[in-house]
Formats: structure tokens, C-alpha cells, sequence
């Protein structure tokens, strides 16, 4: 599995609904990435960082252009700098 370095997590993009509220289907070249995920790995920065509340497993809202995509296993996920992570969705 991947480990991030420095002050980085790896994130799993969650999906989002493909229908709108009234039932409208969004095909998917229509929609955006979505800019919520789970953390699925942790730098050891990251843990050892009181100041930093993140943890595996958390759902994070993170800033629209941010991070790097990379395919693992032919599982797309998204390395974040701690800086670009919104907040976490309880």
C-alpha cells in the first residue's frame, strides 16, 4: 500500500448521487469530481501532529484544484497536503 510522506494523506474520492433531488440523471462526462473522500493513509508526520485531528477513516471536504491524482491497483485515489483539506465531515 502507498504511504504518504511529509504532511500528506492519501484520499479516496466519495461518489456522488448520479440523480439530482427531482429524479434528472447526471450522465457522467456532466459531473464534477467530487471534492469530498476518505482518508485511507496518513504520513507519520501526520499522525505524530497533535495539531493536525486526522485520522484513517475520516470523511474530509478538501479545496477544489488541490492534490495529485494517482491510480493504485487500478483504484484512483488523491495525495493531499494537510494545508488543502477543508474540514472533516462528522
Amino acid at each position: 500500500m502507498f504511504k504518504p510522506i511529509g504532511l500528506r494523506v492519501l484520499v479516496e474520492r466519495v461518489e456522488e448521487e448520479a440523480k439530482t433531488a427531482s429524479g434528472i440523471i447526471i450522465p457522467d462526462n456532466a459531473k464534477e469530481k467530487p471534492l469530498e473522500g476518505k482518508i485511507v493513509a496518513i504520513s507519520k508526520e501526520v499522525e505524530e501532529d497533535e495539531n493536525l485531528p486526522l485520522k484513517e477513516g475520516d470523511k474530509v471536504v478538501f479545496a477544489k484544484y488541490s492534490g495529485t491524482d494517482i491510480t493504485i491497483e487500478g483504484k484512483e485515489y488523491l495525495v493531499l497536503n494537510t494545508d488543502d483539506i477543508l474540514g472533516i465531515i462528522e
